[in-house]
């Protein structure tokens, strides 16, 4: 376990719990997104009593800290993915090999201009992912689709 993750809980109030690591630690060592199953599954190696309600509820207080992040997935099921980049970004989430990329541009000021003078409203929060296919996944598509056209 890397001990950044123990600073990290402590900072927002949580308990540095071996299952908190560890999830850290195993959404860490990746920038792709898993399920909460894939995490409780390979989560009960190392834990002979861990539940699945045990695995939503701790990546729901890591995501509520900003820790990891939610990918909500075209499927409409929610996926986590590990996420140390604090300041305010979004994400690229490639559909095919599941890697997530910070994306550091927001429009979020002409939205906001939009809903005031359109709208009369007021934006609160937003939340904004990019789905599509990543540099290699895309490569691999048109190499495939050229050698299925020869």
């Amino acid at each position: 376990m890397r001990p950044h993750h123990a600073k990290t809980l402590k900072s927002l109030n949580l308990k540095a719990t071996p299952k908190r690591l560890a999830i850290l630690a195993m959404l860490g060592e990746k920038s792709t997104y898993s399920s909460p199953e894939d995490i409780w599954h390979k989560l009960k190696g190392q834990f002979s009593r861990i539940g699945l309600p045990t695995v939503y509820r701790n990546l729901e207080e890591l995501a509520t800290g900003g820790v990891i992040g939610k990918v909500i997935h075209p499927n409409r099921q929610l996926y986590y993915h590990f996420c140390p980049n604090r300041s305010h970004h979004h994400h690229f989430v490639c559909l095919s090999c599941r890697r997530v990329e910070d994306v550091d541009v927001c429009g979020l000021e002409n939205i906001e201009r939009e809903v005031g003078e359109k709208i009369g409203g007021k934006v609160l929060s937003h939340l904004v992912q990019v789905n599509g296919l990543c540099r290699d996944c895309s490569a691999r598509k048109t190499a495939g689709e050229l050698g299925a056209s020869s």
